[in-house]
């Protein structure tokens, strides 16, 4: 009996594609190997290979460029992948939907977040989140905002929140909350008695800032040089956490982003609104290159009712 022929060898000129040739796809899409993406298809890497050719053929185009042996997907790969997310998130629910009733997701979700967020904010959604979904492995990594940002445009990372204003094209950014800079004061403080901070308020004041490489400072910096009202830089630190921290300790005042700290920050400090307004904008990440998975978008779903 002769060997059974395969669709593509028996018509070159089908237009028609297998689901497993798609997942094939998306396997190559994210990993760039094909012997990463048959471990993860539970394929061999010759069944790898062939369903990516019987794909190019049936779209009448190459969808990936071999480099140093690798599979770069090209824009046709990319535009595909991109199409196919809403397709693959519906199928995830179905079979959700028919596993014993669980629900929960499987797999793994990479989640980052800057100290400040990680620290007084996430940990109590991401052990929900954890509780909800058993058979998910989760890594929770603390990164500061530029490496967090780097980390995701590359892939490293599934989601990431930050308040770092994000311009990198091979990151996507999706708001989670906007709002507008307050003044940290020492509880004793003569400024502490008006309602409103205004910038001339701070002039000479001794100045606790967040340190340079954080987006934050160079806006708050940009918006005194404008105003033309000189500071008095006492300390910089890394984090909003430790700048009220210092606050407290009577050094200075600060600019901060209220969120997520505003109602955590305790005695010894006190907060009032600054005028005119500095926005900040707490936004999710995550990669550009590929649709957001499933156990992601839930993820976000579940911050974003933390807030309600």
């Amino acid at each position: 009996m002769p060997e059974k022929q395969s669709a593509s060898q028996t018509d070159p000129r089908r237009t028609g594609f297998t689901l497993r040739e798609l997942e094939v796809l998306r396997a190559l899409v994210e990993t760039g190997k094909t012997t990463v993406a048959a471990q993860r298809l539970g394929l061999s890497q010759s069944a790898v290979s062939r369903a990516l050719a019987e794909l190019e053929a049936a779209l009448g185009r190459q969808l990936f460029d071999r480099v140093g042996g690798r599979l770069v997907p090209n824009s046709d790969a990319l535009a595909v992948n991109d199409e196919l997310g809403p397709i693959f998130a519906a199928l995830a629910r179905i079979v959700d939907r028919s596993t014993a009733g669980s629900g929960s997701h499987t797999g793994a979700l990479r989640i980052a977040a800057p100290p400040t967020i990680a620290h007084r904010f996430l940990p109590p959604i991401v052990a929900r989140f954890t509780k909800a979904n058993p058979q998910l492995e989760i890594v929770f990594e603390v990164l500061s905002s530029d490496v967090l940002v780097t980390n995701i445009a590359e892939d490293r990372h599934d989601i990431g929140l930050t308040d770092t204003a994000v311009t990198h094209d091979s990151v996507r950014s999706d708001l989670l909350v906007a709002t507008e800079a307050i003044c940290a004061l020492p509880s004793r403080h003569p400024l502490a008695e008006r309602e409103v901070i205004r910038p001339q308020d701070l002039e000479g004041q001794p100045f606790v800032a967040l340190t340079r490489r954080h987006s934050g400072r160079t806006q708050i910096d940009r918006f005194f040089d404008r105003v033309g009202v000189r500071r008095h830089l006492v300390i910089e630190t890394a984090t909003a956490v430790s700048a009220a921290e210092f606050v407290r300790e009577g050094l200075g005042v600060a600019l901060l982003n209220p969120f997520p700290i505003v109602h955590q920050l305790g005695s010894g400090i006190v907060v009032r609104p600054f005028e005119p307004g500095i926005p900040h904008r707490t936004c999710f990440l995550s990669p550009a290159s590929r649709p957001l998975s499933l156990a992601a978008a839930d993820f976000m779903a579940m911050v974003r009712k933390s807030l309600t």
